[in-house]
C-alpha cells in the first residue's frame, strides 16, 4: 500500500485527524439530507485531488460505513496505483458495454474490486476510452450510481482536473454534491472562482473547498496530538528539511545547557549554615533570699512597735502614782 493513504498507514498523524474532520463537515451537512454521492474534482493536475479521495474513502471506511471508491478520471486514473490493484476492467469498460450478454445486462461485482481497507471496494478507470465525456453522460452512468446507493452507504467519485476538461462539470449534474481540491500558493483565485461558476451554472452542488499543500512549521509539526505522538525525532531523516535540522539542533543544544547546569548546582559544595547564638538569660531570681529580708524587716518592726508599748506603759504607770500623792 503506497504512502498517500496515510490514514490506513498512520491513522494517528495530525494528517489522519484532518481527513477525518473532512469527514465530520461532510455527515454534519448530510444532516436532513441525502449525501450519498460525493465527487472530489480539482482546478488543475497535481493539487492533490486523488490523494485526497482515497483518504476521505479510507475515512469513511474506518467509520463503519460501506464505501465504494470511482476512479472516474478515465485520461490519467491513478488509484489502482494507491491501493495497488488490477487497472481494469473498470469504469470505462462497465460503461461501454463491450462485455454486456445478449439483453444488455452486466454484472457489475466484475467492475469492482477489493482493497486492503475493510469495508472499501474500488472502481478503477480501465482502459482509456475515446470518448470519455461522452460516456460520463450516457444513462448508464446514472444507472450505475443508483445501483450503488442500494448496496453502500458512501459514493466517491476521484474526478478529474475541471479547468482542463469538462468530465467533472459532467459529473456535478447527477452527484449529490462536489468538493474542489485547491493547492496553497499554487491554485489561483481567478480560476477557481470559474471552476465554482461552471458546476453551479449547469446545476451542481458545491460542498466546499479543500486547500491541500499547506506548510507546516517543524515545531508545530512536533506537537503531540492528544491521542497520537508524533515528535521531530521520529520523522525519517531524508524528510527533513534544513530548517528541521537547525531546529533540532537547537533544542538539543538547550538541553544539554539545561543538563549541564542542573549537574553543576548537584555538585557545588554545600554551604553550612551558620549555627544560632547561644542566648544569654537574666539569672533566675532568687525568691528565698528575698524571703529571709522580707522576715528581717518584719522582725525589726515588730521591735520598734513593742518598745512604743513599753514606754506608753511606763508613762500611764508614773501618772497613776502622782494621782496617788
Amino acid at each position: 500500500m503506497k504512502k498517500e493513504l496515510i490514514a490506513q498507514r498512520d491513522p494517528k498523524s495530525p494528517i489522519s485527524e484532518v481527513f477525518r474532520t473532512l469527514r465530520t463537515n461532510i455527515q454534519f451537512m448530510n444532516s436532513g439530507k441525502k449525501l450519498q454521492v460525493i465527487q472530489i474534482a480539482s482546478t488543475f493536475p497535481g493539487e492533490g485531488k486523488s490523494y485526497v479521495s482515497s483518504n476521505l474513502a479510507v475515512t469513511f471506511a474506518q467509520a463503519g460505513k460501506k464505501v465504494i471508491l470511482i476512479d472516474a478520471d478515465m485520461r490519467k486514473g491513478r488509484l489502482f496505483s494507491i491501493f495497488e490493484v488490477s487497472p481494469r476492467p473498470g469504469l470505462s469498460n462497465y460503461l461501454s458495454g463491450i462485455d454486456a450478454d445478449e439483453n444488455g445486462n452486466m454484472e457489475l461485482s466484475k467492475y469492482i474490486q477489493r482493497t486492503e481497507v475493510d469495508n472499501l471496494l474500488l472502481m478503477p478507470a480501465g482502459n482509456i476510452p475515446p470518448n470519455p465525456s461522452e460516456l460520463l453522460v450516457s444513462p448508464q452512468m446514472t444507472k450505475l450510481l443508483e445501483d450503488l446507493k442500494e448496496v453502500c452507504d458512501i459514493v466517491i467519485i476521484d474526478g478529474t482536473p475541471c479547468a482542463l476538461v469538462t468530465d467533472s462539470v459532467i459529473l456535478s449534474r447527477i452527484v449529490d454534491t462536489t468538493v474542489i481540491v485547491s493547492a496553497c500558493n499554487e491554485t489561483k483565485k481567478d480560476n477557481l472562482e470559474r471552476v465554482i461558476k461552471n458546476i453551479q451554472n449547469v446545476g451542481g452542488k458545491i460542498a466546499g473547498v479543500v486547500i491541500n499543500k499547506v506548510p507546516i512549521s517543524a515545531k508545530k509539526y512536533s506537537e503531540n496530538y492528544y491521542y497520537g505522538s508524533t515528535s521531530m525525532s521520529q520523522m525519517p531523516k531524508q524528510k527533513m528539511t534544513p530548517k528541521m535540522y537547525e531546529q533540532m539542533r537547537n533544542a538539543e543544544q538547550l538541553k544539554r545547557r539545561a543538563s549541564s547546569s542542573l549537574a553543576q548546582n548537584n555538585n557545588r559544595p554545600k554551604k553550612e549554615m551558620p549555627r544560632p547564638e547561644k542566648k544569654e538569660y537574666l539569672p533566675k531570681p532568687n525568691f528565698e533570699k528575698k524571703e529571709e529580708n522580707h522576715n528581717e524587716k518584719r522582725e525589726t518592726t515588730t521591735q520598734k512597735t513593742n518598745d512604743i508599748l513599753n514606754q506608753i506603759n511606763s508613762y500611764l504607770e508614773k501618772e497613776k502614782k502622782n494621782l496617788k500623792q
